[in-house]
């Protein structure tokens, strides 16, 4: 494959449509927007408005629920530990916690903790610090001869029974 020749999908491009060019365009005068009236100025904005009715959107009650106190966790799977620890930006004898996971970019992000799974296989014995796990992750963890430490000490969310 050459850089010259790369060409787009059929379709994937469409030629821009040249309003107000002429009568014989087809798209001339009025430009495809009809006679007058709001619909025909620019900066319209009328998705939802029903003439004045209270609109649907405002009819119908509001649905569901939205845990603002949910928290959310970073999935690390057991391979990606691995391959990590296999390219060296994991040390196998200092115990693995979210920032040296933040520093190897296996996490990029550390949101309210991770998680550790179980999927890919672990060969290495370490240590790592984690606010959970699953069952299969800590079993696999404990097979290569390492162990997992769950972090208890959860930040409290202001919600706690006085």
């Amino acid at each position: 494959m050459k850089l010259n020749a790369i060409k787009e999908q059929d379709g994937a491009t469409h030629k821009r449509k040249r309003v107000g060019r002429g009568i014989g365009s087809g798209r001339g005068k009025t430009s495809g927007s009809g006679h007058k009236g709001q619909k025909a100025r620019s900066g319209v904005s009328i998705n939802g408005f029903e003439g004045g009715q209270m609109p649907i959107h405002r009819r119908l009650p509001k649905r569901g629920f939205n845990n603002i106190f949910r928290k959310s966790y970073v999935e690390v799977n057991l391979g990606r530990l691995q391959s990590a620890l296999d390219a060296g930006n994991l040390d196998k004898k200092k115990p693995i916690n979210v920032a040296a996971l933040v520093s190897a970019g296996v996490v990029s992000k550390p949101r309210d903790g991770v998680r550790v799974l179980a999927n890919g296989t672990l060969k290495d014995k370490i240590e790592i610090h984690a606010v959970g796990a699953s069952k299969a992750a800590v079993a696999a963890i404990e097979k290569a001869g390492g162990k997992i430490v769950i972090a208890t000490d959860q930040p409290a969310s202001g919600l706690e029974k006085r």
